[in-house]
């Protein structure tokens, strides 16, 4: 049983800011110079309020904007478009960075990805990514279009081979919302020439609603998350490509989808007790990749079902495995139980799945500590794990001894609204953090805010093993 957010914050002295969770914090970090070396740290102190009112960060760090929406592209191409949200960064040539940022729009979206010629799928599409590329001081020489013509790129992830994946987050086809192609791929983009890798839907690795990924660089293999909006909820899958090598437009050449069976468990929610282990783990073959008459989970596989999961989201591969986020599951929405947030840990050499942490309860929104998010590994060697709850809209740094801190909170607020019978108390709300992620060399972490939109670069003095 996951403890509540005020234990939390009781047991470790913390104010304001606490997530409450069990589970075995070491699993997350194996393989990393922390794991390795038993080093832990408790944070960097208290948040200190940013008298700008955009982002709030300890003592001795700082941030610089690098972009935010509706200021003019560098390239000349049109607006920096809405809604940022997943990121990576990549070393580029002469001490260079190349960040990629995808675009969640939907066909109302506020701005749009602008369409460019060679980089645009279909022209009805409003989401995509966008390129800055980076000089050895941190500020911005470049940024263009990498990707147009897309729809609600959510998150993705990088490859070892140096270009991201960017992943659709819906099922919408041709003649839906407008648009004029099928909708619900995953792309691939070259962060330093974006016209190298185009715009070429990788159909193969299926058609449904994505949201992340993870590669697998041993064997090639690429794990994929599906956030579901309505029951059956999501899957968990795994795509084996013909040519598991790599390389830019390697995964063109198709492959083998496969989701994921855990053996007598048809919806993760059920487990809820950490350390929960499950050996034998099944990859059942996809009927239809395309979901050409239904979507996959929806699919027949077979008299033993197959496993779901509510918001399947962030993923990432750490050590000799594939970590995955259900950011929470509602039975009011249909879930066989209730949870604010699962870590799962997949080991494919063991072909074993293990829950390693629960948030949550939470008992006050305006507290942190639900819904996780976007995650990452830091250069401490612990996580860094961007909260989509209610309320404050946190980054926690969480160390592999199991501290958690506050590293930054949103001060933008985006809405205020009366409410509450017979008063006209504003409650606040803050747009959620995405697409975290570390430069090459680990000396600065970035960040967007999803609303308004805003790419952020914070330096300071990073703990190093």
């Amino acid at each position: 049983m996951s403890v509540t957010r005020r234990q939390l914050m009781a047991r470790s002295g913390a104010l304001g800011a606490g997530i409450a969770f069990t589970g075995a914090l070491s699993e997350l970090f194996a393989g990393t110079a922390a794991a390795q070396s038993g080093l832990g740290h408790s944070g960097y102190g208290p948040l200190v309020p940013d008298p700008d009112g955009l982002l709030d960060l300890p003592k001795g760090f700082r941030y610089k904007v690098l972009s935010r929406e509706g200021d003019p592209l560098r390239s000349g191409e049109g607006q920096v478009p809405s809604n940022h949200d997943g990121m990576s960064a990549f070393a580029g040539r002469h001490g260079h960075v190349h960040l990629v940022r995808n675009h969640e729009n939907r066909v109302t979206g506020r701005i749009g990805v602008p369409t460019v010629e060679g980089l645009t799928y279909d022209p009805m599409g409003k989401g995509g990514c966008t390129a800055l590329t980076l000089d050895r001081r941190g500020d911005v020489v470049a940024e263009r279009v990498a990707i147009a013509g897309t729809a609600v790129n959510c998150a993705g992830g990088p490859t070892p081979w140096g270009t991201w994946l960017t992943c659709e987050e819906t099922e919408d086809k041709a003649g839906t919302n407008g648009y004029t192609k099928d909708h619900g791929f995953i792309f691939e983009v070259d962060p330093a020439d974006p016209h190298r890798s185009g715009a070429v839907p990788l159909t193969a690795m299926g058609r449904f609603q994505h949201e992340a990924i993870a590669v697998d660089p041993r064997r090639g293999v690429v794990y994929e998350t599906e956030d579901a909006f309505e029951k059956p909820f999501g899957l968990f899958y795994r795509f084996l490509p013909h040519k598991p090598r790599g390389g830019l437009g390697s995964l063109r050449a198709g492959g083998h989808l496969q989701a994921m069976r855990v053996p007598g468990v048809r919806d993760l929610s059920t487990i809820q007790e950490t350390g929960a282990t499950f050996d034998d783990i099944e990859w059942v073959d996809v009927p239809d990749p395309l979901a050409a008459q239904t979507p996959i989970r929806f699919q027949d596989f077979g008299p033993q079902g197959i496993t779901h999961a509510q918001k399947l989201e962030g993923c990432y591969w750490g050590g000799t495995s594939v970590y995955f986020v259900s950011s929470f599951a509602r039975s009011a929405d249909g879930s066989a139980a209730d949870h604010y947030g699962q870590i799962w840990r997949y080991d494919p050499a063991r072909r074993r799945l293990t829950l390693v942490i629960v948030f949550g309860p939470g008992t006050d929104v305006q507290l942190p500590g639900e819904s996780p998010d976007n995650i990452c590994l830091a250069p401490s060697g612990g996580l860094m794990v961007c909260e989509d709850g209610n309320g404050a809209q946190h980054v926690f740094g969480v160390t592999r001894r199991g501290e958690v801190y506050a590293m930054a909170r949103n001060a933008q607020v985006i809405t205020s609204a009366a409410t509450a019978a017979g008063g006209t108390t504003e409650q606040p709300e803050w747009g959620e953090f995405a697409g975290i992620t570390f430069s090459p060399d680990g000396d600065t972490m970035y960040v967007n805010c999803y609303t308004p939109g805003t790419t952020f670069a914070v330096t300071g003095p990073w703990r190093r093993t």
